[in-house]
C-alpha cells in the first residue's frame, strides 16, 4: 500500500486509499475484539462458575474459589509465548492474514467448549480439567493474536498518523472486554443469582463462539501487508535470527511491558473482584460501575494515540512510567474504601488515564522497533513473555496477598514493576532504531 502523498490537495487515489486502510483497520480490530471478549468472558464470568468447578477444595470459601479460577486464568497466559512464537513465525513466514485467521477460529474453539463443560458435580476432577485446557487454547490464540494484530495496524496505518491508528488495537482490546462485562448485566438484568451460577454463565461463551465466525469472515477479506519479498527472506521467522540481531529491542519490550500489563489488568479484570471482596460492593454494583468505566477507557484511546504522534512515543511512555509509579499505591488506598459507586468510577478512571499512555500506542512502540521479517514474532513473543510473567498473574499474585493478609503488598509490587517501565523508557528507548518510517514526533 503506497502513502498518501503530501501534497497540497488530496486527490480521489489519496482519498480512496484512506478508506481502504480504515476498512482493514475495522477488518482487522473484528477479530482482536472476538478475541479479548472471549478471553475476559472467563474472567467477568468466574465470580459465578468458580465454585461449580473447585467445589471440591475442603473448606474453601469466595476468595479461595477465585484463587483457584484465578490460577488457571494466569496458566493460560502461559501458552502465550508459544502463541506468540508459533503465530509470529506463520505471520511473518506466510503473511498476517494467515494468523489473523487462525487466531479467531481457535479462540472461538476455545470459547465454544468451554460453555458446553459439565461441572465439577458431574464429571468430578475432569471437569477442572477441561477448564484448564480450553483455557490454555485460549491463551494459545491470544499470543498470536496481539503480535500480529499489532503488526498489521501499523503497517496499514496513515503515516503521521499511526498513533491515532494504532490505539485502535486496545479500542477493540478494551471493548471486547466491554462487551463481555456489558453481557454479564444483560444476564443479571434477566436472571437471578441462582440461574446465573447455574447455566447463565454459560451464555457469554456462545455469543463470542457465533461471533467469531463474523470475525472470521471479515478478516477473510483483508489485504495482506507484508510483502513476497520479505516473506521469502531466510531470517523471516527466525527466533535465532530475532535474538541475534534485535536483542536490545526484544529487552525493551519486556521491561516496560513487565509493569504496563501488570497495571493494566490490576485497574481492568482484577478491579471487579477488588471492588467485591475489598470495597465490599455488591456484584451487580460492581458490573455496571466496571461497564461504564470500561467504555470510557475505551474512549480515551484514539485522543492519547494522536497526542503520541504529537509529543513521541518516548515521552507518552516516560508519562506512564512516571505517573504509574507515582499514583498506583494512592489510588488502590482509595478505591479499596470507597463506598459511592461515582466515586469508585472516578478513581478507577483516573487510574486508567495514566495507563493509557501506554495502551494506546502499545502495540505500535513494539512495532517499530523491529524489521519487517522479523516483526510479528518480535512484537509478539516479547510481549507474550512479559505478560505472561506480570500481567496473567496479576489476579492471583493479588487474591494471593489477600489470602495471606497483606493485600497492600500488592499495591507497592504494581508500583514496582511500573518504576521498571518508567527506567526501562528512560535508557532503552534513545537512538533506537525505526523501521515504520513516517510516524510523529520521537
Amino acid at each position: 500500500m503506497s502513502s498518501i502523498a503530501h501534497s497540497g490537495h488530496v486527490s480521489d487515489a489519496d482519498v480512496s486509499d484512506t478508506r481502504h486502510r480504515i476498512r482493514a483497520i475495522v477488518g482487522s480490530s473484528s477479530g482482536n475484539l472476538v478475541e479479548w471478549y472471549d478471553f475476559y468472558a472467563y474472567a467477568f464470568t468466574s465470580l459465578y462458575f468458580s465454585s461449580s468447578f473447585f467445589s471440591f477444595v475442603a473448606g474453601s470459601d469466595q476468595t479461595t474459589q477465585l484463587l483457584y479460577s484465578a490460577s488457571i486464568f494466569a496458566i493460560g497466559f502461559l501458552m502465550r509465548p508459544i502463541g506468540g512464537w508459533l503465530f509470529g513465525w506463520i505471520a511473518d513466514r506466510y503473511g498476517r492474514k494467515a494468523s489473523m485467521m487462525i487466531s479467531v477460529l481457535m479462540m472461538c474453539a476455545g470459547s465454544l467448549a468451554i460453555g458446553c463443560l459439565p461441572t465439577y458435580a458431574s464429571v468430578g476432577i475432569a471437569a477442572p480439567i477441561g477448564l484448564l485446557l480450553c483455557r490454555m487454547v485460549q491463551g494459545l490464540s491470544v499470543g498470536g493474536e496481539y503480535g500480529t494484530s499489532a503488526t498489521y495496524m501499523s503497517e496499514v496505518a496513515l503515516a503521521g498518523r499511526r498513533g491515532f491508528f494504532g490505539s485502535f488495537q486496545y479500542v477493540t482490546l478494551i471493548g471486547g472486554q466491554l462487551l463481555a462485562s456489558l453481557a454479564i448485566v444483560l444476564l443479571q438484568l434477566g436472571l437471578n443469582e441462582a440461574d446465573m451460577r447455574a447455566w447463565g454463565w454459560r451464555v457469554p461463551f456462545f455469543i463470542g463462539a457465533a461471533a467469531a465466525v463474523i470475525a472470521f469472515y471479515l478478516r477473510s477479506s483483508l489485504t495482506e501487508t507484508s510483502s513476497a519479498e520479505t516473506r521469502s527472506r531466510r531470517e523471516a521467522g527466525s527466533l535465532g535470527a530475532l535474538l541475534r540481531r534485535h536483542p536490545r529491542a526484544f529487552l525493551t519490550v519486556i521491561g516496560y511491558t513487565a509493569g504496563g500489563s501488570l497495571i493494566f489488568y490490576t485497574f481492568t479484570t482484577y478491579m471487579q473482584k477488588y471492588l467485591v471482596n475489598t470495597a465490599h460492593m455488591p456484584n451487580a454494583t460492581v458490573n455496571l460501575t466496571m461497564t461504564a468505566v470500561l467504555f470510557t477507557y475505551m474512549c480515551l484511546q484514539p485522543p492519547f494515540g494522536a497526542l503520541s504522534d504529537r509529543i513521541g512515543r518516548k515521552t507518552s511512555m516516560m508519562l506512564f512510567g512516571g505517573l504509574a509509579t507515582l499514583g498506583t499505591v494512592p489510588l488502590m488506598y482509595a478505591i479499596g474504601s470507597v463506598t459511592n459507586p461515582v466515586v469508585a468510577y472516578g478513581l478507577i478512571v483516573l487510574a486508567l488515564a495514566i495507563v493509557s499512555f501506554y495502551t494506546s500506542i502499545s502495540g505500535l512502540v513494539k512495532a517499530e522497533m523491529f524489521p519487517a521479517e522479523v516483526r510479528a514474532l518480535g512484537v509478539g513473543l516479547s510481549y507474550a513473555i512479559a505478560n505472561a510473567l506480570f500481567g496473567g498473574s496479576a489476579e492471583a499474585v493479588a487474591l494471593w496477598f489477600k489470602d495471606k493478609g497483606v493485600e497492600s503488598w500488592f499495591f507497592w509490587y504494581v508500583t514496582a514493576l511500573c518504576g521498571v517501565s518508567f527506567l526501562t523508557s528512560l535508557t532503552m528507548l534513545q537512538k533506537r532504531p525505526t523501521y515504520l518510517q513516517g510516524q510523529g514526533t520521537e
